[in-house]
């Protein structure tokens, strides 16, 4: 037999790459039922929390993918400043005195169900058939580095972030005045 063509075994489940590939199975599951309670959950308070479960699973995954200062500005703007705004929002707010339900027929949750379970499989599909190559660090990603490069090369894009930001912020304040003035 061809040495080139051995077929290599799959990695054991204690092995450094079996842990691994462990492990980010368990962060891509704490991201998708993060993002499941905030879609699913009907008090407001719960989707924020699963909000915040959510955004920190993304921030794991940016950790996982050696993205340290990214993973700690996810958690502190998404975490620390958005979810909190907007939990600050909605206990401002006033409460709801009725339930609104929308439209929906008798067929729509079984065809939702059958869509989203056809685009998993499909994901899942390509997934098994993707040949997934580590490619080597571009430079070290040192705060310092990360530093320059925003105050040079990005400083206009680091601007418009924090606009975008401040207008997160006033939104909350407005949707939160016009809720007491109620």
């Amino acid at each position: 037999m061809n040495p080139s063509m051995a077929i290599t075994e799959a990695p054991g489940l204690f092995t450094a790459d079996g842990l691994t590939g462990l492990i980010f199975l368990i962060m891509m599951a704490v991201t998708v039922i993060g993002g499941l309670i905030a879609c699913c959950a009907e008090r407001l308070v719960r989707a924020i929390a699963g909000l915040i479960v959510c955004f920190i699973g993304v921030a794991a995954l940016y950790y996982f993918l050696n993205s340290p200062f990214v993973a700690m500005l996810q958690i502190l703007i998404y975490v620390g400043a958005i979810c909190i705004t907007i939990a600050f929002a909605i206990m401002l707010a006033a409460p709801e005195e009725s339930r609104k339900h929308g439209p929906a027929g008798p067929l729509s949750g079984p065809l939702g169900f059958i869509s989203a379970s056809l685009v998993a499989i499909g994901l899942i599909a390509m997934a098994m058939r993707t040949v997934f190559t580590s490619y080597p660090k571009i430079n070290k990603g040192t705060v310092e580095e990360i530093g320059i490069e925003f105050l040079t090369t990005y400083a206009m894009v680091f601007e418009l972030i924090s606009i975008v930001l401040l207008i997160a912020i006033i939104g909350a304040l407005v949707i939160a005045r016009a809720g007491r003035s109620k």
